[in-house]
């Protein structure tokens, strides 16, 4: 059964959730603040986070990071924050998702299952192909990098979307396509979303990341990767 941790400060919206939740047979623990977020997450490994940025003892972004610190658990961002830029923020600090308050509890569901897809682990008898470049070896079966000897820590997002381009190597992924394939249908346009996440990609893999030769960009078209 996923176990979700629901994190916000608003008592009707945490009732809203956990009803919804717990009608989906969703197991689930609440917290009002950031301190007992992650006092939570540490005792108890939710297989998501839904966390809303505005809480009383610290903002959402500070969880996000401390949760990064050691978990790579799927983080759903609720906000009433509307501008990119802290969309952005969010994103960089390492949330996979950002849904914008108020929102259709049918959405928030469906983001949600899509978080915790793109978490699973590959099934038995998955792809087992290994894939290396001169700096650093993805697994996909055991869906692990490894870089200098190393293992690269990637959230589930930047897992999927690595995933996706390794499997078109060579090939230009476009815009939209590579969206709706980590994201989902309704996220065709959210081109944002890509800048972030390839340059953290590109951060974490990349010699040099201002002129990466892996990850390469296709301006106004897509991504390609290149071994």
């Amino acid at each position: 059964m996923t176990r979700v941790l629901v994190v916000d400060d608003e008592p009707q919206m945490v009732r809203a959730l956990v009803i919804n939740l717990r009608a989906r047979t969703y197991e689930v623990d609440a917290a009002h603040d950031g301190a007992t977020a992650l006092r939570i997450a540490a005792a108890r490994h939710p297989d998501v986070v839904v966390l809303d940025l505005g809480l009383p003892d610290m903002d959402g972004v500070e969880v996000i990071r401390g949760l990064r610190g050691w978990t790579r658990v799927p983080i759903l961002v609720l906000s009433a924050r509307h501008s990119s830029d802290e969309k952005v923020q969010a994103l960089d600090a390492g949330a996979d998702d950002y849904v914008t308050k108020p929102f259709g509890m049918d959405e928030l569901l469906a983001r949600l299952r899509a978080a915790v897809r793109r978490a699973e682990p590959a099934e038995d008898g998955a792809d087992d192909v290994i894939v290396e470049t001169g700096g650093f070896t993805v697994d996909l079966a055991a869906k692990k990098v490894g870089r200098a000897g190393k293992d690269v820590r990637l959230t589930p997002t930047e897992w999927h979307l690595l995933e996706v381009l390794v499997r078109n190597r060579g090939r230009l992924v476009g815009q939209k396509a590579l969206l709706q394939e980590v994201w989902g249908p309704s996220y065709g346009t959210e081109t944002n979303y890509l800048r972030v996440y390839m340059a953290q990609l590109r951060r974490k893999l990349e010699a040099d990341p201002s002129r990466p030769k892996h990850f390469i960009t296709e301006p106004g078209m897509g991504y390609r990767f290149e071994k």
